[in-house]
């Protein structure tokens, strides 16, 4: 073990709330961290979605200082497995690793997670290229492998009117036209203040289930665990600019709400709800709120403008890059059967995928 640093696995939910000065300090000096490693996000989410006993938070620290951590849950099934925190509502897994630190730091948090696995896997899924914890991969002495994850597509940080540019002639000139038609129709929008927060975001998911009714929607947006969630954590992740709530109005009612989630490198418009009315009187809400988050990106802001994980049509209008999350599996010498298990499950449900896709084409061929 590193002698410089410590290291412990805090399995206790009190001890978890207790961290959050600390945690708050190494997540401003991890340049990689998106918000979904934020303590508020992290620690709200395990409130909601946690189970007792399952908790593992590995920390690492110089003295009383906290330089690292990973912050994991144990899951039986369909392998055991160490995962992050967040689950399928959080775009990002990642560790937290002080950049300051070097790699004594990535050292100490290697050999720990090896200790912590034991009979796990460790399985970080979502991992933005760049992660922290692509530094711990490299180092990992025993079996590993990295597969893709999910697609999330990327604009770069600039205003408004930059992202209009990059499009060809004739759709730039359509989205001024829906810009100026906005205008024209007095649409406002204003930044929702810290004590504000949870009327907005209640008011968010009742616009959202709203927007999606009679529709697919995804389900867990309309359980009330997530609504008690996004309002736990929001509010401080707004005090502490990890979040900007931007609400809009028409005939000074509110129409549309919208979150956008913020960090060093990146921000990202994580939900939205915007009521039918908007799209009746021709106002594309698609365009309202790129415009609106684009106002938080520039030349002291985030670097990348993210339209997070899906490949819903209209985000290809903006001409995006796409860019693929990482899930690395990081295996002890005698867990390397659950890797193995893992890989051929990923690449059977990839195959049916593309079964489908080409059944899909065929089908639609014949017709």
């Amino acid at each position: 073990m590193n002698r410089s640093y410590t290291t412990e696995l805090v399995t206790d939910d009190r001890s978890f709330a207790g961290l959050a000065p600390a945690w708050g300090r190494l997540y401003r000096e991890c340049g990689a961290a998106t918000p979904f490693q934020s303590h508020a996000w992290l620690h709200s989410w395990w409130l909601s979605y946690g189970r007792t006993g399952r908790l593992r938070l590995l920390l690492v620290r110089d003295g009383a200082e906290l330089v690292a951590a990973a912050p994991l849950m144990l899951v039986r099934r369909p392998v055991p497995a160490l995962v992050p925190l967040g689950g399928a509502i959080s775009d990002y897994g990642d560790v937290l690793l002080d950049d300051g630190r070097g790699d004594r730091a990535v050292a100490a948090l290697t050999e720990g997670l090896a200790a912590a696995a034991r009979t796990a896997l460790i399985d970080f899924r979502e991992v933005r290229p760049g992660g922290a914890v692509e530094r711990v991969y490299d180092r990992w002495s025993g079996p590993c492998r990295r597969v893709s994850d999910s697609l999330c597509l990327e604009l770069p940080a600039v205003p408004m009117d930059e992202l209009v540019a990059r499009l060809p002639s004739s759709k730039a000139q359509r989205v001024r036209a829906k810009l100026r038609r906005l205008t024209a129709l007095g649409v406002e929008r204003r930044i929702v203040q810290a004590e504000g927060v949870d009327r907005a975001l209640r008011r968010l998911l009742e616009l959202h289930q709203l927007q999606w009714q009679g529709r697919k929607v995804t389900s867990e947006h309309l359980q009330t665990r997530f609504c008690e969630h996004l309002v736990r954590s929001v509010g401080p992740m707004v005090r502490s600019g990890d979040a900007v709530v931007t609400e809009f109005r028409l005939d000074e009612d509110v129409v549309a709400v919208d979150l956008t989630l913020l960090s060093r490198r990146l921000a990202g418009g994580y939900l939205y709800g915007a009521h039918p009315r908007l799209r009746e009187r021709k106002a594309d809400v698609a365009v309202m709120l790129l415009d609106a988050c684009a106002e938080h990106t520039g030349a002291d802001g985030p670097g990348t403008l993210s339209l997070l994980r899906g490949e819903e049509p209209y985000k290809y209008h903006w001409r995006p890059e796409p860019v693929v999350n990482q899930r690395l599996l990081m295996a002890r010498r005698r867990t390397a059967p659950l890797m193995s298990a893992v890989v051929c499950d990923v690449a059977a449900r990839r195959r049916g995928k593309e079964a489908v896709r080409r059944w899909r084409e065929r089908d639609g061929d014949d017709s």
